[in-house]
């Protein structure tokens, strides 16, 4: 558990309101370039994630620091991600936040001396990314994602969703490491939930095509999706197919339900940028990654989409929406 001793009241203001309070003409401020790598879609505003800056803007607005930022996106093109990352540690950043695997996995590759702060990267051990939860050691430490319990978690939804299902798609970026790790685990869960697991594995977007054509030779009981860059940036195609075909499907994100999925459960990822921003904070005010023991979300969201459930013919068992965080009417 992250210690929030070290949060100020205005950090925590400026993530409620989504304002950020610093002024570039503040007396004495000190100037601190964090960097920001995603394999993700750039924003139309090209700028890092809103909640990231307002907890760091707030923090330095209160401690007289200035912070800028030069933030990244692959747009779905791993192979840049090097690039992009050379890029970041030739601008001298303080420090870079990734978010996904692959950009957490450039980023070590990249550079064993600037501090990173890595989110969404999967089950951070599993991966190498670091030694071990309590002492990450090297320059990395940020957000773990339990990928294990998570996933199995996420197929025991399906069942209680469709209590007769006896196979489940699964589809995931094979290309990324940390995404495969899910997919072994929902796959070590199947026997003990009694279904058999349809893998469906893309590497670029062609692949999509595929898989939904996979799918009608042989319909599934119901469809996981793995959230990654590659998934998200055609996650349309997934949740539009599912409609189209009446096929009930789990995300990872409440975003993918918002847009139309079913049913998600996971981090909520302003939450996740809020843990990160406050890794890093302290280590702006010296701290080291390597003593900062890597964080889990505070907790899990379940998003059911009432709307979808309707189309598809579901009645959401009432043990669900009980539990539920949000519910979309």
């Amino acid at each position: 558990m992250i210690d929030r001793r070290g949060w100020t009241k205005a950090a925590f203001a400026a993530i409620a309101l989504g304002v950020p309070l610093v002024s570039a003409s503040q007396s004495g401020e000190q100037i601190r370039r964090i960097g920001f790598l995603s394999g993700g879609p750039r924003p139309p505003d090209g700028l890092a994630p809103a909640p990231l800056r307002n907890a760091l803007d707030a923090a330095g607005s209160a401690d007289g620091r200035r912070i800028v930022y030069e933030a990244r996106w692959s747009q779905g093109h791993p192979e840049q991600l090097p690039g992009l990352a050379a890029e970041l540690v030739a601008l001298k950043v303080d420090a870079i936040v990734t978010v996904g695997g692959p950009p957490a996995a450039v980023a070590k590759q990249a550079t064993k001396t600037v501090p990173v702060v890595v989110i969404n990267a999967g089950d951070v051990v599993e991966t190498g990314l670091v030694a071990s939860l309590a002492h990450p050691g090297g320059n990395i430490t940020g957000i773990d994602d339990p990928a294990a319990v998570l996933s199995a978690k996420r197929l025991e939804f399906v069942k209680e969703l469709v209590p007769r299902a006896q196979r489940v798609a699964v589809l995931w970026n094979a290309g990324d490491g940390a995404m495969t790790l899910r997919f072994h685990s929902i796959e070590k869960a199947a026997p003990v939930l009694g279904v058999a697991i349809d893998p469906l594995p893309v590497r670029e977007p062609d692949d999509f095509n595929v898989a939904l054509a996979a799918m009608n030779k042989a319909r599934p009981d119901a469809v996981m999706m793995i959230t990654d860059a590659l998934t998200i940036l055609n996650r349309k195609r997934v949740i539009d197919y599912a409609a189209m075909q009446r096929i009930p499907a789990v995300y990872e994100y409440a975003a993918e339900v918002r847009a139309g999925g079913l049913l998600s459960y996971g981090a909520d990822a302003g939450e996740n940028m809020a843990l990160a921003a406050d890794y890093v904070y302290r280590i702006i005010k010296g701290a080291k990654p390597a003593d900062l023991p890597v964080a889990q979300p505070k907790r899990y969201h379940l998003t059911i989409n009432m709307s979808t459930a309707s189309s598809l013919g579901l009645s959401i068992p009432t043990s669900l929406l009980i539990r539920a965080d949000e519910v979309i009417p």
